[in-house]
């Protein structure tokens, strides 16, 4: 009977350890090859038209100019915040995690 119990728990055991999710964070290159063509425009933006997921801070600033402000990292991790006119972006480290539309 404890044989049994035993065997029941190291089944249980590596069953629980076996699930595991990998995330993939794009190179620059792919990114540049999937991201839009076109530059944001004075209105509202698309969201096509908006920094993604993924993306770096050097390809953002590259594709989209130069945030009007840059605000200083916060926390742990660190979390940067770059205003545009019609958006804000968030940066967990270098990488985009979220694009706001601004508020009209």
């Amino acid at each position: 009977m404890r044989i049994r119990a035993a065997l029941v728990a190291a089944v249980l055991a590596v069953c629980g350890t076996a699930m595991a999710e990998t995330l993939q964070i794009p190179s620059d290159e792919s990114i540049l090859e999937n991201a839009p063509d076109e530059a944001p425009q004075a209105s509202a933006p698309r969201a096509e038209s908006l920094p993604v997921r993924g993306m770096t801070m050097q390809v953002v600033e590259s594709r989209f100019g130069t945030p009007l402000e840059k605000l200083a990292p916060v926390g742990e991790p660190p979390i940067t915040r770059w205003v545009y006119a019609d958006y804000t972006v968030y940066f967990e480290g270098r990488y985009v995690i979220h694009t706001v539309p601004a508020r009209d």
